[in-house]
This record gives C-alpha cells, structure tokens and sequence, in this order.
C-alpha cells in the first residue's frame, strides 16, 4: 500500500468516524432509547454468562451500554438538592462516583432477572424544539402486570442523556432525595459519602459470593 492509499484510507475513517458520531448526536430520545433498551435485552437474554447470574458481566454491561447516555452529574445534583450546592468540587465528584456505582448495581439487579420481557414503546410528545422529554415504555412480562417505565432525557451538545427514570408511579432521583437528604442531615455531605461507599461495598461483596 502507497503513502497516498494509506492517507486517503486514514482520510476516509476519520470521515466515517465524525459522521457517526454526528449521527448519534442528532438521533432522536425515542429512538435511542429504543436502541439501546433493545441492544441490552438481547444481550441480556442470549449471554449465557449473565443468564448464569454473572454480576460482574452484566455490570461491564451496564457500563458499555447505558452509562455513556447517563447524565450521572445531573442525576447526582438534583437527588442531592439544595446540598449539592455546599459540597465541593471534590465532595460532588465522590458523589457522582458513588452513586454511579449505586445505579450500576441497581441496574444489574434488574438485567440479571431478564428472561422473556418485551418492551413496547409510547409514542414520543415532544417539539423538534424541546430540550427535555419524557419517554414513555411498557415492558410487558409472561407472568403479572406490565411495568410502566419512562425516562427523562435532555439534549446535551453530545446528544440525549437520560437524568431520571421512572418504574410504575416512582422517579428514582425522588426516591432518592429523601435518603440523600437524611444522610447529610446526620453526617453532612461527608456522611452521605460514607453512607454510599458502605452501600456499594455491601452490593459489591454480596455480587462477589453469586
């Protein structure tokens, strides 16, 4: 291969590359959701490691799949409340860190129970012109009542980013404020650190023994 082959090769991928990215940037919420909810059941369903009950594999699945379109920042701050504000930039980032790892294992809880879900998909109502939305979902099980699942996406210069979700009725980031709340009232900001770390290696050593 010439040097001009070998340049114009380079030129081509470096031109694929910026227009998939671009891509994905300008993919609609619905749409990526459904990409994405898609992309982890079928994995989740034919990964025999995860059926097996790997934690360690489906939370490497969770964070190649999900994380990357999780505003965990935002999450953080708006469960943290009127505190996140008095915390410093270091107290944020272990905040971030740890309740990160907090959703990754509540997210692995519920990947590593999937057997025969389908998930049917809410028509979206939104503007071109909104920066948040809500996406509605129903995953529909063999046995029981559907569940109701919806997320809260914002429109970020990378693309949509999901900041909360909602299981039958109950935004997770509420359901966490009032925690996150009585935890620094007890101990401040460095309490409810502390208080998550415990957690995350509570989950940690229990996914070790499975």
């Amino acid at each position: 291969m010439n040097l001009f082959t070998k340049l114009l090769a380079v030129a081509v991928s470096a031109v694929t590359l910026t227009f998939s990215a671009a891509a994905l940037a300008q993919e609609a919420p619905d749409v990526l959701v459904k990409r994405i909810s898609e992309d982890v059941l079928s994995t989740a369903k034919t990964d025999k490691e995860i059926q097996s009950g790997n934690i360690g594999r489906v939370v490497a699945l969770v964070e190649e799949k999900i994380l990357p379109y999780v505003d965990s920042q935002r999450m953080t701050s708006l469960a943290a409340g009127r505190y996140w504000r008095q915390a410093t930039p270091e107290q944020q980032q272990q905040l971030v860190t740890e309740f990160r790892s907090l959703l990754i294992y509540t997210y692995s809880g519920a990947l590593s129970q999937v057997r025969d879900q389908k998930i049917e998909y809410k028509p979206l109502r939104a503007d071109p012109s909104d920066t948040e939305v809500e996406v509605r979902s129903q995953v529909s099980q063999p046995r029981g009542e559907p569940i109701q699942l919806s997320y809260r996406m914002e429109k970020t210069s990378t693309g949509w980013k999901m900041y909360d979700v909602n299981v039958m009725g109950a935004w997770l980031v509420e359901a966490y404020k009032g925690t996150f709340n009585s935890e620094i009232t007890k101990g401040g900001i460095d309490g409810l650190i502390k208080s998550l770390t415990d957690k995350n290696k509570q989950l940690a050593a229990r996914s070790a023994k499975k």
